[in-house]
């Protein structure tokens, strides 16, 4: 399958933020990436739900919502009520992951598991079956504009080849610092969603920016 692009509204112009979800809406992104911090489990506080649900009535692309909050069972049928379609907690901050993402999918979303760069794939083993994607953070969670991880395309391989049987169409998503210097290689090396903030928002051309991560190919690729 082509890569998914979801560009992240945490890097938007949030006085203009129905411009810059217009402009999303007439470019070739897939997905709206949504990320709820708590000011808890990461330092920063974004997005509440009346905001969630303004998005939703003007966004034209499936919410991809990411959760960065202690306790998100507390709050998973509220972000289905308000439009998300994909539903990504963290594995740090679940207890009973199994039943989280079972309820996630009973209501109606793909369910996502995310993991901090200090977090091992492997601890996935006896679950990747159950799971629809995974979120690779490829930066520290709770600020945009972080320097990307290079040890990211390491967990990606190894991502890759522990769904390889039990789960081969599990999507890869890269969360931090991805632009075009790094786009065709996660893609090469097996991700296949790709959130981009600042190098959408802060370009002089996002639709532009936009465009060329969705054609990002290495050479062989191409």
């Amino acid at each position: 399958m082509d890569h998914l692009i979801a560009p992240s509204i945490l890097s938007a112009d949030f006085g203009n933020l129905q411009r810059d979800l217009e402009m999303v809406n007439h470019s070739e992104a897939d997905w709206v990436h949504v990320d709820v911090m708590d000011g808890v489990f990461v330092s920063n506080i974004t997005f509440g739900f009346p905001v969630i649900k303004a998005v939703q009535k003007h966004a034209l692309k499936p919410l991809d919502v990411h959760l960065m909050i202690v306790d998100p069972d507390r709050y998973l049928k509220d972000f289905a009520q308000v439009g998300a379609a994909n539903i990504t907690v963290h594995y740090e901050a679940c207890t009973h992951l199994h039943r989280t993402l079972h309820t996630i999918k009973d209501l109606g979303c793909k369910a996502g598991v995310a993991l901090n760069p200090h977090t091992p794939v492997a601890l996935l083993e006896d679950i990747v079956a159950d799971i629809d994607m995974v979120i690779i953070m490829s930066v520290n969670p709770g600020f945009g504009g972080q320097k990307f991880i290079h040890n990211t395309y390491k967990k990606i391989k190894e991502l890759r080849q522990l769904a390889e049987y039990t789960n081969p169409n599990l999507l890869i998503e890269i969360d931090g610092g991805v632009d075009e210097s790094n786009a065709a290689k996660l893609v090469e090396t097996g991700a296949n969603v790709l959130v981009a903030g600042n190098s959408v928002f802060s370009s002089a051309d996002p639709l532009a920016a936009i465009q060329s991560l969705k054609h990002s190919r290495s050479l062989h690729q191409a």
